[in-house]
């Protein structure tokens, strides 16, 4: 990919890489809630996440496109250059909860049965040093889960200071109106920060720029429900009563 042209599809990139950010944090918070509660992840789940260098996962998709966003920014921020490094963090750390997952769902049984068949057998001293070994592969995988968290969490504080210079994006307010329960979901307590980092004190502005893109698209229904969403958040609003027109007079001519 040139990097003139990345920077002509730089919305899509930037939509692309927070729609990214929202499915694979609520993807892991899943697996890592499952460790807390029964000690084990879900093998497939992460090598699906994963995937392939044939059949690339979402998290290395995200990790791609991280690099593709912040390594062609002109400007350079610092915040996206943390950005980077963290989100390709989580893919590698991923890599490793993924293969320690795997020893423990399929050695893990398999030695334990071993051990109950052969309960008094003169091998029992060296399969009980094996069996510590599951103990630190846990014990790993509790380390890793424990990075990656950290990780996210600084990636959603960094988010919206490095999204605030695309507060413009049709692309990404339109996600963020059309998906709301999934960022939600995504930054939990954080998403006001996310909200109040990106558009500051206009709020109506992420409604107003999805409007735009839902009427361009022809879908009038979800542009409506945007821009009423725009008028209770600033009534007197300039853009809003904009949009507001524009979108009463398609009304009118879808009527007549």
């Amino acid at each position: 990919m040139s990097r003139s042209w990345i920077r002509e599809k730089l919305p899509e990139f930037v939509r692309d890489l927070f729609r990214m950010f929202c499915h694979s944090s609520v993807a892991l918070n899943r697996e890592f809630e499952s460790f807390d509660e029964e000690g084990v992840v879900c093998f497939e789940c992460l090598r699906d996440l994963v995937g392939t260098e044939m059949d690339k996962g979402l998290l290395w998709r995200m990790k791609d496109t991280a690099h593709h966003v912040f390594r062609n920014d002109p400007e350079k921020p610092a915040e996206g250059q943390f950005l980077d490094w963290a989100l390709g963090y989580i893919f590698h750390e991923t890599v490793k909860l993924r293969e320690d997952a795997y020893q423990l769902q399929n050695y893990g049984p398999w030695l334990q049965e071993i051990m109950e068949e052969d309960a008094h057998g003169p091998q029992q001293e060296v399969s009980g040093r094996l069996v510590e070994v599951l103990t630190q592969t846990r014990e790993s995988m509790r380390r890793e889960i424990d990075r990656i968290r950290f990780f996210m969490n600084n990636c959603r504080t960094l988010l919206p200071v490095y999204l605030v210079r695309h507060r413009d994006n049709t692309l990404l307010a339109r996600f963020i109106f059309s998906h709301e329960d999934l960022v939600r979901n995504a930054f939990g307590s954080d998403y006001g920060m996310l909200m109040e980092g990106v558009y500051k004190d206009e709020p109506e502005r992420m409604y107003v720029l999805a409007c735009r893109s839902l009427r361009m698209g022809g879908w009038f229904a979800e542009a409506n429900r945007a821009i009423e969403a725009a008028l209770q958040e600033r009534p007197d609003g300039k853009l809003v009563l904009q949009e507001k027109k524009i979108i009463d007079n398609w009304a009118s001519r879808i009527k007549s």
